[in-house]
């Protein structure tokens, strides 16, 4: 049963990277001893160390002197690549056919008189060509999209939609455009997530609440067709059960796979809760009460930057020294201790519970365990795999997911008013971290971490987002301590453990 918890801890715990950012300004609110306007240094002190500089820029930024904070914010923070700039600045997105270049005009005239004469070739030579050298074209992709489906190539179709879609992810009639097709194959899981994304990455947007409908009305699809879907796996799981009780000899053996169907039918928030209390009851969790208050208090303001309050989110932390951390699905988000200890400011450590929170709001994990329940049957019997743990297997997020989960994570980060560059540098711990311990096998199924530092330089640059805000180094320093005291507790523990038997 250890073997399996171990494997189970290890599983669950390759999921999602992201580490720190958001707790030292609730903790500072909640200590009255020590207002926003409280004095770090004498007066009149020349901060010199990067770790001065870092703890008066926090004191002047939230005392409201930002341009002297940014000051000092600057003068410790790394610069972004040179060419970051000059590389990202895409096109601004148009729909008015005259607002195009003169060739991009005869592209566009040759696939309208293609599309009246039923001259498929000219129609999508030309559309290629203008969806290619002039993407900033909205209604190129959306007719593109039109005449690839109408010639019955559907997943192409998709695959332009998407392609388009993670050019310019916040252009509501290509976003419509997406979903409609993906609704029109019966991907309701897909529809609702894209248009759920929109909805929480755009939230001033005037078409917020029509997407936000969307999202319920194809989210409502997808549970009714999950119930059928179950319902007749149930029988087949049951006579794999059934299989197992003979070759195993375990009674319980079918009962896992039944369980977990039942689950699944009750949605997110049962499922994530029951998955999170076997596991709060199997994992080495942590009892200190000023950390758990750290991280409960950082994650909750973060939650509420979400838009989805649907959820009860819940925020545990396990004594394991690794930088790592997983969501489970309906808001039970995990981090490992290491998580406080190999993070060097809140808002990194903000980064990753907003990139977990991501993955939750984003129904990454139910969605996954969704297909993987189809296969709970046949995995319970292979060594150390049983149980909840053969749903988790599968919980492997996709690079596309991932993306989407640093994206939405570092808009998070940026409503609940910290650095913008919190889950970009979180990257950077992290893959220091694993170059100290070596390469894992899980960081196959992620980005590279240079693409995603790269990606999340253009994400801050193109969004006009603040690096220069609140880091938050002295008070997530002061837990860190209380961090590494309880590892090292542990080891001695453990030790203990190893010389009594």
């Amino acid at each position: 049963m250890k073997l399996l918890l171990n494997y189970f801890t290890i599983i669950i715990s390759l999921f999602s990277l992201q580490n720190l950012a958001l707790a030292e300004t609730n903790t500072l609110e909640n200590q009255p001893q020590k207002p926003r306007s409280v004095k770090i240094f004498p007066t009149n002190f020349q901060p010199e160390t990067p770790e001065q500089k870092l703890a008066e820029a926090d004191r002047l930024y939230l005392a409201g002197e930002k341009t002297a904070a940014e000051k000092l914010y600057r003068e410790v923070k790394e610069p972004f690549s040179e060419d970051i700039e000059a590389k990202i600045n895409r096109p601004k997105a148009i729909y008015e056919p005259t607002e195009l270049p003169i060739t991009a005009q005869v592209y566009w005239r040759q696939a309208q008189e293609g599309l009246a004469k039923n001259l498929e070739t000219q129609i999508l030579i030309a559309l290629e060509l203008l969806v290619k050298e002039y993407p900033e074209f909205i209604p190129a992709h959306i007719k593109f999209a039109e005449v690839l489906k109408a010639d019955e190539q559907t997943e192409l179709a998709l695959e332009r939609l998407h392609q388009a879609a993670s050019l310019y992810p916040n252009e509501p009639e290509l976003m419509k455009a997406q979903i409609t097709a993906l609704a029109n194959e019966k991907k309701w899981l897909e529809a609702t997530l894209s248009a759920q994304q929109f909805a929480l990455m755009n939230p001033e947007h005037s078409q917020v609440d029509e997407f936000n409908q969307l999202a319920e009305t194809y989210r409502k699809k997808f549970q009714s067709q999950l119930k059928s879907k179950l319902r007749g796996n149930t029988i087949a799981n049951v006579v794999t059960g059934a299989l197992g009780v003979a070759l195993t000899g375990n009674p319980f053996a079918a009962m896992n796979a039944v369980q977990t169907t039942a689950l699944m039918l009750r949605g997110e928030s049962r499922i994530g809760k029951n998955l999170a209390k076997s596991a709060t009851k199997s994992l080495p969790m942590v009892e200190d009460e000023t950390i758990l208050e750290y991280v409960n208090t950082m994650g909750q303001k973060l939650a509420k930057m979400t838009g989805r309050d649907e959820f009860e989110y819940q925020f545990y932390i396990i004594n394991d020294e690794n930088l790592n951390a997983f969501a489970l699905p309906g808001g039970q988000i995990f981090i490992n201790l290491g998580a406080i200890v190999k993070t060097n400011s809140e808002a990194e450590l903000a980064g990753l519970l907003a990139h977990e929170l991501a993955h939750t709001v984003l129904s990454h994990g139910f969605q996954l365990m969704s297909e993987g329940n189809l296969i709970s049957s046949v995995t319970q019997y292979i060594p150390y795999a049983g149980g909840v743990v053969s749903n988790l297997i599968v919980l492997n997020y996709s690079r596309e997911m991932e993306r989407q989960a640093d994206v939405l994570g570092t808009r998070i980060l940026v409503s609940a008013d910290y650095a913008a560059d919190g889950v970009r540098n979180l990257m950077k711990t992290l893959n220091k971290d694993t170059e100290d311990r070596g390469i894992i096998a899980w960081l196959s199924t992620h980005p590279e971490t240079a693409e995603r530092v790269r990606y999340l330089e253009e994400l801050i640059v193109n969004s006009g987002y603040n690096r220069y805000a609140y880091e938050g180094v002295v008070y997530h320093g002061k837990i860190k301590e209380k961090a590494k005291a309880l590892l090292v507790e542990k080891k001695k523990d453990f030790s203990a453990i190893g010389n009594r038997e």
